[in-house]
């Protein structure tokens, strides 16, 4: 059963796409089949995954607006090894179609139906605002990791991600919940990021991942090259990082999995 994750947070500059991009990689080397969705006009993981936002004659915005099939917009990252759902400055003028649209909403989520299951992931890249596209990518996901610098600003931003979260899971979607917390360009010999971690564990708990990301020029550097950071430096700390979070993902899914089955069998046997 595909599982949809959204990576989302409000906050600009925080390493979304770059999360998205290198996650899609490290869930490729798991051997899982896996589709990226570029839900932000500047197209940046569409590029990072090597395919050129100019060239494609279809992209998000004509799945949202219900002019093309999903099927039809869906190309191969080469580099990347996954399916993506490009996107390109096209889809700002998705936003002000949606408006006047019955059921905006759920557009994203119905157009997913019929490619979802040739999947065992999708990742959504959001864009750094709240907008309909960003309610589209929480109403079709399941889960949701927000990337965050260990900031006290960054803090304040995602007590309004998790009021939106909320807000959505209890009127629209009550799959919906914060899957993981992730630090990004991490510096554990900073007082400052120990004190906001400290603040995000009692918060969260043990939704804040034990892997972090850290400060990494190959990770900068490889959307450049149209390249994940997995394919352009495999060895570099942010690449073994994101494998570690992917790793990390999939065994904390394993483990949810056999605690459901094991709360179906004590219920069986109770009744």
């Amino acid at each position: 059963m595909v599982k949809i994750i959204s990576i989302a947070n409000q906050k600009g500059g925080v390493g979304k796409t770059t999360t998205s991009v290198n996650l899609c990689a490290s869930l490729v080397a798991y051997k899982k089949r896996v589709l990226l969705i570029d839900l932000d006009p500047q197209g940046n993981a569409t590029m990072g995954s090597g395919i050129n936002k100019q060239s494609c004659k279809l992209s998000v915005y004509h799945i949202l607006t219900g002019k093309n099939s999903t099927a039809e917009a869906i190309v191969h990252s080469d580099s990347g090894k996954y399916d993506v759902l490009p996107a390109n400055r096209d889809l700002v003028a998705a936003e002000v179609e949606l408006m006047k649209e019955i059921g905006r909403e759920s557009r994203l989520k119905i157009a997913l139906n019929e490619v979802e299951e040739n999947y065992d992931y999708i990742i959504i890249d959001c864009p750094p605002t709240l907008n309909m596209l960003t309610v589209n990518a929480l109403v079709a996901s399941e889960g949701v990791i927000i990337p965050m610098q260990c900031e006290y600003f960054a803090l304040e931003g995602l007590a309004d991600l998790n009021n939106t979260i909320k807000q959505i899971a209890k009127l629209i979607n009550p799959k919906l919940y914060i899957q993981g917390i992730l630090r990004t360009m991490y510096d554990p010999r900073s007082s400052l990021t120990n004190a906001v971690t400290a603040q995000l564990r009692k918060y969260f708990g043990d939704r804040v991942y034990r892997v972090s990301i850290p400060r990494n020029v190959r990770l900068a550097e490889a959307p450049s090259h149209g390249l994940p950071a997995l394919m352009y430096d495999r060895n570099s700390k942010g690449s073994m990082a994101y494998l570690a979070l992917a790793g990390e993902i999939l065994r904390l899914e394993k483990q949810q999995q056999q605690q459901q089955q094991q709360q179906s069998t004590a219920t069986a046997k109770a009744q």
